[in-house]
């Protein structure tokens, strides 16, 4: 697929709604001009199911016997070190010095979950079978709550089945908070309109007297639940304590939507994009939804996102047969976690394939004096190896942050007395985005091997 041309015209008008308004001067119309303010920092979580093919490993860690590293392993290498690449990795070779591979990360909160449910707490890595109840607040969130106010929306969450899902069935990576996920976008023309286009059919006038009628039936149903609330008992006030946290929740989102009328959409050229893309097309579907992120992050509509590449109970959705749709592999994509045939190393590929175009549209889109993907932390993993339902030891792979203080081009491999939980890493991406953070999840400290 060539690239394609995102850059926009400084004399572009934003129309709409019977109004003309002048852009502002944005990364997509080129270099920034001198005393331009800060430039952003990013971060996006991307997960894909069903584990990854990992021949001659034990729950994802490579046996001791010195035995060549398979050409089709999801991991590029065996040793720790820097990275060479093998057929399954080969997609990101021309990235070696943006990428970085992990071995040996987890969160023990998944552990007793089972390798597919584990999936739930990948971007939260709550231990919902233990201490907790419910799913707790998720990386991007916790960095959409310091910074987000910064852009009209304050995060992007993405996933190919849409959706929350349920326990053990996530669809969304994305959670504010206990028991609040945050449903997965999974149709391009909305996901599109939403970002570029959502007063469309509406004047400007026409949306601020809508919010404002919106905000008046909140504020009265908030003076009114304090006089229902007292009359409550402490489990009913409980539960209508969680309520009114939603009913808040949409207020901040009603007065942060009324601000960001009075400033105006970037404006967006659609037709280099398919909007009609179907699921059964899962290249074209996969790489619009990371041309979107790619979107929301060039017009600095958003600077946190996640995408859930398929879940891991996609019975009911076109996912279910990716591999059948991308390979031919006759089965459903689920059965190359399990089965181990030879395709699970070629569908490892594919996904890298995909992937590996989303990092160099990052890397190619220039910004400031670097990239994009140089201001941007990519997260992309599953919640258990391949064929093992252990929970443990993830595949992961870091990519970007170069001028986060982020360095590259090695497989870091965290076990035995080197094992710590993958949540450091998320205090150390946290930082990185500038939000201060000490703990996370069951942190212990801040990893540093990836950083100055």
């Amino acid at each position: 697929m060539t690239a394609k041309p995102w850059i926009l015209d400084r004399r572009a008008l934003l129309r709409g709604g019977g109004v003309a308004l002048s852009l502002p001067v944005l990364q997509a119309m080129g270099r920034a001009a001198p005393g331009a303010a800060a430039l952003p920092k990013r971060m996006v979580v991307s997960y894909f199911a069903y584990g990854a093919y990992m021949p001659g490993a034990n729950n994802g860690v490579p046996d001791k016997v010195a035995k060549p590293h398979d050409d089709w392993s999801w991991w590029p290498c065996k040793d720790p070190g820097p990275l060479t690449f093998n057929k399954s990795s080969e997609p990101f070779a021309d990235l070696k010095e943006h990428v970085s591979y992990l071995r040996g990360l987890d969160h023990a909160g998944g552990w007793t979950m089972g390798g597919h449910s584990s999936g739930d707490v990948f971007a939260t890595g709550a231990d919902m079978t233990n201490t907790e109840k419910q799913n707790n607040i998720s990386i991007d969130q916790v960095a959409a709550n310091k910074h987000g106010h910064l852009t009209r929306y304050a995060s992007l969450v993405l996933g190919t089945e849409g959706g929350t899902g349920s326990y053990g069935m996530s669809k969304t990576l994305s959670h504010r908070g206990p028991g609040r996920p945050i449903p997965a976008l999974h149709k391009p023309k909305e996901i599109f309109s939403r970002l570029f286009t959502p007063y469309e059919g509406e004047s400007v006038e026409a949306v601020r007297a809508r919010l404002k009628r919106e905000a008046s039936i909140l504020d009265l149903l908030g003076e009114n639940s304090r006089d229902f609330q007292a009359r409550l008992g402490r489990e009913d006030r409980a539960t209508m304590d969680e309520y009114l946290e939603s009913v808040r929740a949409i207020e901040k989102r009603v007065e942060r939507t009324n601000q960001w009328t009075q400033k105006p959409l970037p404006k967006v050229d659609s037709t280099a994009l398919n909007l009609a893309v179907p699921q059964t097309d899962p290249k074209e579907y996969i790489r619009c939804l990371y041309d979107m992120i790619f979107l929301a992050f060039q017009t600095d509509s958003t600077r946190f996102a996640t995408l859930m590449l398929e879940s891991e109970y996609s019975h009911d959705s076109a996912t279910w047969n990716y591999a059948t749709a991308a390979l031919g592999y006759k089965g459903a994509t689920h059965d190359l976690a399990h089965k181990r045939p030879i395709e699970s190393g070629h569908w490892d590929r594919w996904r890298a394939e995909q992937h590996a175009y989303f990092l160099k549209r990052l890397r190619d889109a220039r910004e400031g004096d670097g990239t994009m993907l140089d201001r941007t932390l990519v997260l992309w993993g599953s919640a258990h190896p391949h064929a093992s339902h252990s929970g443990k030891n993830y595949p992961l792979q870091l990519a970007g942050g170069g001028a986060l203080g982020f360095r590259h081009g090695k497989l870091h491999a965290f076990e035995g007395n080197k094992k710590v939980p993958l949540a450091n890493l998320f205090v150390a991406m946290l930082n990185a985005a500038d939000v201060p953070t000490e703990k996370f999840a069951d942190s212990t400290g801040a990893m540093t091997e990836l950083t100055r």
